[in-house]
Parts: C-alpha cells; sequence; structure tokens
C-alpha cells in the first residue's frame, strides 16, 4: 500500500512538473501567424539566459576605449601620483596583465606597500619574464594568485585583504579620471 501511495505521489509531481514547465515552453515560442512580430516585442525579457548576464561597462577598459589608449593616459596619472617612475609607462608595465585595472592595482599596492612590481606581477600573472625574481617569495608557481595572497605572502605583517581593496579602489579612481 505504501509503495502504492508513492508511486502516486511521484506521478502526481511529475505531472505537475511537466504541466509546468510545458506551459512555459509554450510561453517562449510566443504567438504565431499574423502580428507575431509585434507580439514578440511586447516580452518584457529575453528568455536567452546568455542576456541576463549584465556587463558593466562603466568599469570596463573598452568603454574608455582601446587598450593602448588607456595605458596611454594612464601614464601620466601614474607617473604623477609617484606609481610609475618617470621613464616608466602603464604599457610595458601592464604587459602581462590581461586587464588593465588589475594592473593599475598591482601598480598601486607596490607603490603603498613598498613592494618589487616585478615579483607582484610575477605572482598576479602567473607568467615570468627572463627578470630577476631570486628575491620574491612564491613566485615559483605558474599559477595567477590574487593580489590579496601576493601581499600577505610578500609582506606578512600588512592587512592583506586591505590593502588589495585600497589599491584595487586607487585603480578604480584612476580609471575614472581618464573616462570622463
Amino acid at each position: 500500500m505504501r509503495e502504492a501511495v508513492r508511486c502516486g505521489a511521484v506521478l502526481l509531481c511529475s505531472v505537475a512538473m511537466f504541466l509546468t514547465f510545458g506551459a512555459r515552453r509554450v510561453e517562449a515560442q510566443g504567438p504565431a501567424g499574423a502580428g507575431a512580430a509585434e507580439a514578440a516585442q511586447d516580452t518584457p525579457h529575453s528568455l536567452n539566459p546568455m542576456h541576463w548576464i549584465h556587463k558593466d561597462s562603466k568599469d570596463s577598459a573598452d568603454a574608455l576605449g582601446s587598450r593602448g589608449d588607456v595605458e596611454r593616459k594612464l601614464t601620466p596619472i601614474l607617473q604623477s601620483d609617484g606609481v610609475l617612475a618617470p621613464g616608466a609607462n602603464a604599457s610595458e608595465a601592464c604587459a602581462n596583465f590581461l586587464e588593465v585595472e588589475e594592473c593599475v592595482a598591482a601598480l598601486h599596492a607596490t607603490h603603498d606597500l613598498g613592494l618589487n612590481f616585478a615579483c607582484v606581477r610575477a605572482s598576479v600573472t602567473g607568467v615570468h619574464t627572463s627578470g630577476d625574481l631570486s628575491g620574491c617569495k612564491d613566485v615559483d608557481q605558474d599559477k595567477p594568485q590574487t593580489l590579496m595572497k601576493v601581499i600577505r605572502a610578500l609582506k606578512p605583517d600588512s592587512n592583506a585583504k586591505q590593502a588589495a581593496k585600497a589599491a584595487e579602489q586607487e585603480a578604480k579612481d584612476d580609471l575614472a579620471k581618464i573616462g570622463g
């Protein structure tokens, strides 16, 4: 008797789910025939999951121009703040980074905490250039690390979480300066 009740409950749940999801599928197809284009435009949102992801263009370097343009605009700002040496430029410093904001945050953390930028760059990017990294801790790993982990490894006595957040905020501020 218990098995019959259990089978009935499973069957009832299955039918309810089929009707629920079946109705959603029909709704997603929209009306057919005359006026279908107008009715489709009245849909409040896309049913494509890829359209649910919103890219924030304000924080994107693409919204500010090409990467080279962003780096050229950042160079004088970073030099005036003392983050970059007078002869250096952001393009060379950020060459191994995937995102400019990540590079600028690493530059700020290096400047704020007195770290070696070559060590920070190698640890954050996982890319080891021909530069001398013998004095760097945990750089022998080929896997990129977060800025907070790098700060914790290179300067254990600092508050790595707070320093990383501050550097990231300074990077956002710098990008905002060139963005308008």
